[in-house]
């Protein structure tokens, strides 16, 4: 058998390509939306993608299964036929592909791979998981289960996405009591059974998740506490996995109805021409547009910017800041190193992203006439400035992080949310934005100054503030 794991370290997102070396055939299973280094890697593999399955309608990435059957008419589609009409991915009914749709215990074969269907909702309703079993290998039981966004190493999926990702209403407890069900299906699997996650640490759709790409039932029945909790009561579980889960970023929604309507065709990447110092000038201050400054160093930025740029760093919170702050209707220009356009264009594409229009290199934007700039202070100063003018501290934090420590009087509103929160933030005061480190509110600071508002970004450490009273304390101390 072969097994191949593909990762995407911006998105933290598993890719499988399992295949029967015998046959030549593979199926892979959750795959993103550019294939083409898929088809590369079974082509090097000696495999051909004959199948392409998904473990339920994902929403922090657009799927290529369309995108794959389209390229080659020969792929089957294994999609969920569980969690209802509501539930299905619509796309795919409409007779264009080879299609089967598949329920709970439903088997199929790649060659001498059997997998086996396994209905795990609660993370979303249709969610399945995949047992597979190298029969061609000798084996009579499975190797493996592919999980998808059901059991993570370390935690489970989080059944709060529905409500507070897609907006249906009331969906979190029922989803959280349906996750707990399902563990009873993953508690009776063998301990030796190896758990082949779909995502890793750092992806929103989990709030422990580890960073080692692969576990095995037993280590998580003893060592996953989102698992372990599962084998208590049932409310002391819905209690514990909706707890402190971090808000999921604003693109979700958009990824979900794409991921079940249908994503659109991608056909090549984006090739995105390089602008000349005039061109990009002529981008400043344009709000019909959106420019993305992917420097990674903050300060160089909040020291000298294209007018209504957005601060996002081409890091592993690249996709999540692009897909918050730019609205994929208009056209997108990028700051980036000639190296990095590729990537950049790659980690675009993958939320829906697709207007890319021009890039222009560092170099060019140094040579632009005109840059602003943006005013930054400490947290040593954060006090003394409230008390100077009036003036709104907007902590851009998690809402758990906010309920930990805050400033008093400080307006929460988490960064992945801010631009349809919007109207919250006052318009007639000016906006000291901060939030742990400093990272999520330059992004947040860039995303408001576009918006037209008065903005100083609150630079440093957020355990260097200390409210006014524990600071004039010390000063009378001293």
């Amino acid at each position: 058998m072969l097994f191949r794991q593909v990762f995407d370290d911006k998105l933290a997102q598993y890719a499988y390509l399992i295949g029967c070396q015998r046959t030549g055939e593979a199926l892979l299973v959750d795959p993103e939306r550019d294939v083409d280094r898929y088809l590369e890697l079974a082509a090097r593999e000696g495999v051909r993608i004959t199948a392409v399955a998904e473990t339920h309608i994902h929403a922090d990435f657009l799927s290529g299964a369309r995108e794959l059957a389209t390229r080659d008419p020969r792929i089957t589609l294994r999609l969920s036929a569980e969690g209802g009409d509501d539930w299905s991915s619509e796309w795919a009914k409409q007779g264009e592909f080879r299609v089967r749709f598949l329920h709970d215990r439903d088997t199929f074969r790649v060659g001498e791979i059997e997998v086996r269907v396994i209905h795990t909702p609660g993370h979303t309703p249709e969610h399945i998981s995949f047992l597979v079993t190298d029969h061609g290998g000798g084996a009579d039981e499975p190797i493996g289960m592919v999980s998808g966004d059901f059991v993570f190493v370390g935690d489970l999926g989080r059944p709060d996405l529905l409500e507070s990702a897609a907006g249906v209403a009331d969906a979190m407890r029922p989803s959280a009591r349906r996750l707990y069900r399902s563990t009873r299906s993953l508690l009776e699997l063998p301990d030796h059974l190896q758990i082949w996650p779909g995502h890793g640490a750092g992806s929103a759709c989990g709030k422990a998740l580890g960073a080692v790409p692969q576990s095995t039932v037993g280590y998580e029945r003893r060592f996953n506490g989102s698992l372990r909790a599962a084998q208590g009561s049932e409310e002391e579980f819905v209690e514990r996995i909706l707890a402190g889960q971090p808000e999921p970023p604003f693109y979700f929604a958009r990824m979900k109805r794409l991921n079940r309507e249908g994503v659109p065709l991608l056909g090549e990447l984006p090739q995105p021409p390089e602008l000349e110092a005039r061109e990009l000038a002529e981008l400043s201050g344009r709000r019909d547009i959106v420019v993305l400054d992917t420097r990674g160093d903050r300060r160089s930025y909040l020291e000298g910017h294209l007018q209504a740029s957005i601060h996002a760093p081409l890091d592993r919170t690249f996709p999540t800041i692009a897909g918050s702050y730019a609205e994929p209707e208009l056209p997108l220009y990028l700051i980036v190193e000639r190296e990095r356009v590729e990537e950049a264009v790659r980690d675009l594409i993958r939320i829906g992203l697709d207007r890319i229009t021009g890039f222009a290199p560092l170099e060019t934007l140094r040579s632009v006439s005109g840059l602003v700039s943006t005013p930054s202070i400490g947290f040593d100063a954060l006090e003394r400035q409230r008390g100077e003018t009036e003036v709104t501290v907007l902590d851009v934090r998690s809402a758990s992080e906010f309920l930990s420590r805050h400033v008093p009087g400080a307006l929460n509103v988490p960064h992945t949310r801010l631009l349809p929160r919007l109207a919250e933030v006052p318009r007639d005061t000016e906006i000291l934005v901060h939030c742990e480190s400093g990272a999520r509110s330059a992004a947040a600071a860039s995303l408001l100054e576009r918006e037209g508002f008065r903005v100083v970004h609150v630079e440093g450490d957020f355990s260097e503030w200390e409210p006014a009273s524990t600071a004039l304390a010390e000063e009378r101390r001293s």
